[in-house]
């Protein structure tokens, strides 16, 4: 197992978890930033529905399911995208790599299941240009830079109260920096302001969890699920420093006057969200399911100037989808052991620019390819997602992104008692 483990991580780190460039979305200029974290790849490429509880499988979503962990599950994800953003005037393309998550889930018993895991939680990445002529008849020209966003480190443990009922409960630190910074240009002056800022965030939260299954004489199974995360609070520290500046041709910047630079703490507020998902099936061969996901309205980050045509107001999201295994125990058929997955997602972001909803449209299908022989066996899987975010009314920029999903399972049984010395 500790050989998958180091061989997993070995393929996905190169040029992926540590050398990342996290985003590339105007949008995520708001806020803490794009929401990054939409479950691993299975759940992904059923358009978000994260509502089983699985023997081979962690779900990220819902800390219920380690209880029905059979074999310790070791998992990590990763993703590339190409995204065209698009205006009523031009169009730029954008490609980045990341790391989606990385986790292990253990059964302790047949009724108790632990896990922990590490992913990021939101994303920041975003350049911005734009003129305008104020009422005093000059042309200012500004620039707004930002990178970064906050991760999240948890603990979860689960237990199943009946064959048919688990719950969960999982314990989160969410931590990060975020940096942004802020050039004006004033025509007939002759350097430009810079303003930088520099954020530190950190706090703890917490997320409840139940799946409730059953199955009828027919063979068919009924699955139920539901999650709550109540709203917290983050510490946040910020260092800003205000300062006259020229710029080189290569780009390297120097300090001319500095102006003012300061420090001072906040309090971020993350809000409360649910979810609800149910969905019908027949265990190892197929499965179709929806789940509503809901968040409260966020609070608007206003890192520079009093931004009065956004807003924030609560989210959601409708997921649809579900899986296919033509015969999973096949001896003579490697495609009739594979999973196919579909699925379909609208989410509206709870963003709110010159008076439209930001809202995103996705589609997803992917397939899940069994590296070994039997029901526990570990393996790939792999996502596509095609999808489009935003709109170009009201002088806004449409995203068309296409995703390509890949996640590795590790399978293997732990605390197996030896028979023989």
């Amino acid at each position: 197992m500790i050989k998958k483990i180091i061989a997993g991580i070995f393929l996905l780190s190169s040029g992926v978890i540590f050398s990342q460039e996290s985003n590339s979305s105007p949008y995520s200029y708001y806020g803490l930033g794009d929401r990054k974290f939409k479950g691993t790849v299975e759940n992904i490429s059923m358009g978000g529905v994260g509502i089983l509880r699985d023997s081979i499988h962690v779900n990220l979503q819902n800390p219920s399911g380690y209880a029905a962990l059979k074999f310790t599950t070791f998992t990590v994800g990763a993703n590339t995208s190409a995204t065209t953003l698009k205006t009523d005037e031009a169009s730029e393309k954008a490609n980045r790599t990341t790391f989606n998550y990385i986790a292990i889930g253990i059964p302790v018993n047949n009724k108790f299941g632990v896990g922990f895991g590490l992913m990021p939680l939101t994303s920041v990445g975003y350049k911005l240009d734009n003129s305008s002529v104020g009422n005093d008849g000059l042309e200012r020209y500004r620039r707004f830079n930002g990178k970064g966003g906050l991760n999240r480190v948890y603990g979860a443990a689960s237990y199943a109260i009946t064959p048919k009922l688990s719950v969960g409960a999982e314990i989160q630190y969410n931590f990060g920096n975020i940096e942004t910074k802020s050039i004006i240009a004033v025509s007939d002056v002759q350097y430009p302001t810079r303003e930088s800022n520099d954020s530190h965030y950190g706090g703890a939260s917490f997320n409840l969890g139940a799946t409730y299954q059953t199955r009828f004489e027919n063979g068919l199974t009924w699955y139920a699920a539901a999650t709550y995360t109540p709203s917290t609070t983050l510490n946040s520290s910020v260092t800003r420093n205000i300062a006259v500046v020229s710029y080189a041709n290569s780009g390297a910047e120097t300090i001319m006057d500095a102006l003012d630079e300061s420090s001072f703490d906040e309090k971020v507020k993350l809000p409360s969200a649910y979810s609800i998902g149910t969905g019908f099936g027949v265990e190892r061969k197929w499965f179709v399911g929806a789940q509503y996901t809901a968040q409260e309205s966020n609070e608007l980050g206003n890192r520079f100037d009093n931004v009065s045509d956004a807003s924030f107001q609560s989210s959601y999201r409708m997921s649809l989808g579900g899986y296919f295994i033509p015969k999973y125990n096949s001896f003579t058929s490697y495609l009739s052991r594979i999973t196919y997955r579909a699925g379909v997602r609208y989410e509206n972001t709870g963003l709110v620019l010159n008076g439209e909803d930001i809202t995103d449209l996705g589609v997803s299908f992917g397939l899940g390819l069994p590296l070994g022989s039997g029901i526990g066996g570990s393996n790939l899987n792999i996502g596509f997602e095609y999808g489009k975010r935003g709109t170009t009314n009201a002088g806004l920029i449409q995203e068309n992104y296409f995703n390509l999903h890949v996640g590795l399972s590790f399978n293997e049984k732990w605390f197996v008692k030896r028979k023989f010395n």
